[in-house]
Parts: C-alpha cells; sequence; structure tokens
C-alpha cells in the first residue's frame, strides 16, 4: 500500500497544479481538506474524475467522498478495496 500512497501523493500535485507542494510534503495522514492541505471543492471533484479515470472506481454520493478523502491512507484503502482497474 506504500506504493499506492506515493502514487497518489504524485497524481494529487499533478492534478490539481500544487506547484508549492512535493510528495515528502504530504503525510500519509494529513487532513486533505481545509486546515490540511487546503484542498476545497473544486479540488474534490477533480479527485472523483482522478478515481473514475486512473482506478475505474465511480463516486455518486457526495457524503462518500468526504469519507474517503480524508487523507492519503483512506483514499489509498478505499482503492485497495474498489479498483476496477
Amino acid at each position: 500500500m506504500e506504493a499506492l500512497k506515493a502514487e497518489l501523493k504524485a497524481k494529487i500535485i499533478a492534478v490539481l497544479n500544487l506547484e508549492d507542494i512535493s510528495v515528502e510534503d504530504i503525510n500519509d495522514d494529513d487532513v486533505l481538506f481545509g486546515d490540511g492541505l487546503g484542498l476545497d471543492s473544486i479540488d474534490a471533484l477533480e479527485l472523483i474524475v482522478l478515481l473514475d479515470k486512473d482506478y475505474g472506481i465511480k463516486l455518486t454520493d457526495p457524503k462518500e467522498g468526504k469519507t474517503i478523502f480524508q487523507s492519503i491512507t483512506t483514499m489509498a484503502s478505499y482503492i485497495e478495496a474498489n479498483r476496477k482497474k
């Protein structure tokens, strides 16, 4: 799962154009939204597209995203359990 976490960090940085942040700056359990990494609702939509495109996971319930996108760890766990690609 460590490789998946590193992959997710790199993809999030690339997809969201987080130019001032490196993979090493993001801890696995950092909060992604609000006071943590500072992502917002537009970023959440980008993450939903990322899950669909890269892992074949379609999120239909926005409340589900709040749980999944808490941290890199929660995202990686969800992807491992639900990935289609």
